[in-house]
């Protein structure tokens, strides 16, 4: 498929989201393939066929059948921080991943979340609760937030927790998060409650019990 260099990064983008792989991922895949000639990107096998007018061509499959083919501009693959969220916050990625997501399951692994998520549940144990700093809003008030690691037997996240959320999880717990979104900051996932969200702590670390906690805040400030 030939794409225009103004569109080529929401095809990309697309795919990504398609194929249940990141878009910085599939982008540097693409580039060791230009160099290299072939590479994998997960289970997708990403090859570079020539080059015509200053555009490379590549082909995408995945097991025996072609996912796609394509052509992007040389200058393109060597670009530096490129800001691929941008790229997949789009009205058409975000019904992509809707249509991904018409049944949320119960609860989802680490491994499987994506930029533009909702809605999304996870059972985690909390890692790293860094020291709460206090930031100004966009509101003009002043808040405290932190940006805890959890983690399950898959990876782990950062969890963006404000105010007294910042004061609700210890290392050593597990938590329950239920209705969250993920978005990227500076490259990394990244877990938010939003004004929805909820995190219970299923299992207290310093006394095993299970607690029918939830941190959700009636007057919250998101910045």
């Amino acid at each position: 498929m030939n794409q225009k260099k103004s569109t080529i990064m929401e095809y990309l983008a697309f795919l990504s989201v398609k194929q249940g792989i990141y878009l910085a991922e599939l982008y540097q895949a693409m580039v060791v393939a230009r160099e290299k000639g072939k590479t994998t990107c997960q289970n997708l096998i990403v090859k570079y066929r020539c080059s015509l007018k200053d555009e490379a061509i590549f082909l995408i499959t995945k097991d025996t059948s072609v996912i796609a083919q394509f052509r992007v501009a040389e200058e393109l693959l060597l670009r530096k921080n490129i800001c691929f969220e941008n790229w997949l916050d789009t009205d058409k990625i975000r019904k992509q991943i809707n249509r991904q997501n018409t049944s949320p399951k119960l609860s989802t692994l680490v491994q499987d979340l994506r930029h533009g998520m909702k809605k999304v549940n996870i059972e985690a144990k909390v890692l790293e609760t860094p020291r709460p700093s206090t930031v100004q809003t966009r509101y003009g008030n002043s808040a405290k937030v932190t940006n805890a690691w959890i983690a399950d037997e898959t990876g782990k996240i950062k969890l963006c927790l404000w105010n007294e959320q910042a004061d609700f999880v210890t290392v050593g717990d597990t938590v329950q998060i239920k209705n969250a979104s993920v978005s990227t900051f500076k490259g990394e996932r990244q877990l938010r409650l939003g004004k929805t969200g909820i995190v219970s702590v299923l299992q207290n670390r310093v006394n095993g019990m299970k607690q029918d906690l939830e941190a959700v805040a009636k007057n919250r400030i998101y910045a």
